[in-house]
């Protein structure tokens, strides 16, 4: 049996950096599939248009207008879906995909079915403008 002798890396601080560098790889993907994982809008995906809300407190003037659509929330860091909490986990990995913050600004998020983000917009919502954008969108278009 022969054996086969390892081959040698070069010892340069750019080799060190590479290795390092693949090693915190290795080290994060577990924690990202994890979040990719917990994300509620991939089980939305092909599905549903979802309409994702970020307010700092309850009272907040955005979450009045859009009140009566099926819709994700996301209420001074409590998540829910159509008015069903939301573990914190899949919470975070919600604001993590849409790159929000729990805190704020108000923030109203408009998902097609695709996953993608399709309309993006603060405090002040336009419901002609979010409603002109679903009915632009190739999904609706082929009805």
């Amino acid at each position: 049996m022969t054996r086969c002798a390892s081959p040698t890396l070069p010892t340069s601080p750019i080799s060190h950096s590479l290795r390092r560098a693949g090693i915190a790889l290795a080290l994060c993907a577990p924690l990202t599939a994890a979040l990719a994982d917990d994300n509620p809008l991939a089980a939305e995906r092909w599905k549903t248009r979802p309409v994702v809300v970020v307010v700092p407190q309850a009272g907040d003037a955005l979450l009045a207008q859009v009140r009566d659509m099926a819709l994700y929330t996301v209420v001074a860091g409590q998540g829910s879906r159509n008015d069903q909490p939301l573990e914190p986990a899949r919470t975070r990995a919600l604001l993590q995909a849409l790159q929000l913050q729990a805190q704020g600004p108000a923030t109203f998020v408009l998902v097609g079915k695709d996953g993608g983000v399709k309309l993006r917009q603060g405090a002040t919502v336009d419901l002609r403008q979010v409603f002109a954008e679903v009915d632009r969108m190739p999904m609706r278009q082929s009805r």
